[in-house]
């Protein structure tokens, strides 16, 4: 009688020890590869945002505003050797309003962006997981439902021809 309980609690404590561990881990970045020249993984991503209703509003050229300090900071310049950087920011007016209505605080997270890095032929996708910021907030499904709709969103462009 005492075994299968023992066997019980084992694995309840096995399970609750993987999620805990699996929760703690999770990245607050979602990072992704895509191969090929920038230009081009650059439109998919823009166009992908766009298909799923993420409207792009501004298109910073961060690699280009960190070139001109290239004399000045010398070899701390772009130690990492990127070739271009850039991000996309962009707004889903639906998501900013429901987010607002369960969270105002959380509407720090408007607009949001993704950050393309290229070195070589990679370009890696970044971008920063509202689901993942404030786990307690009352907007939290939203959160998750909009951190799943912009990943698949990135994913289609990983796909895309």
């Amino acid at each position: 009688m005492l075994q299968p309980i023992r066997s019980l609690i084992r694995t309840l404590l096995i399970v609750s020890t993987l999620l805990f561990s699996l929760n703690i881990s999770a990245s607050p970045v979602l990072k992704l590869e895509m191969p090929g020249s920038f230009e081009e993984n650059y439109d998919k991503v823009s166009h992908a945002l766009d298909e799923n209703r993420f409207y792009v509003i501004f298109e910073p050229n961060i690699g280009r505003s960190l070139s001109n300090f290239k004399e000045r900071w010398g070899e701390d310049y772009n130690r990492n050797g990127f070739d271009e950087v850039r991000s996309l920011v962009f707004c889903n007016p639906w998501y900013v309003n429901q987010v607002l209505n369960k969270d105002p605080e959380m509407a720090a997270l408007c607009p949001l962006s993704v950050t393309l890095l290229q070195k070589g032929e990679t370009t890696e996708l970044l971008f920063l997981r509202p689901g993942q910021l404030k786990p307690d907030s009352p907007a939290q499904a939203i959160l998750l439902e909009l951190e799943q709709d912009i990943t698949q969103a990135l994913k289609q462009a990983l796909s895309a021809e």
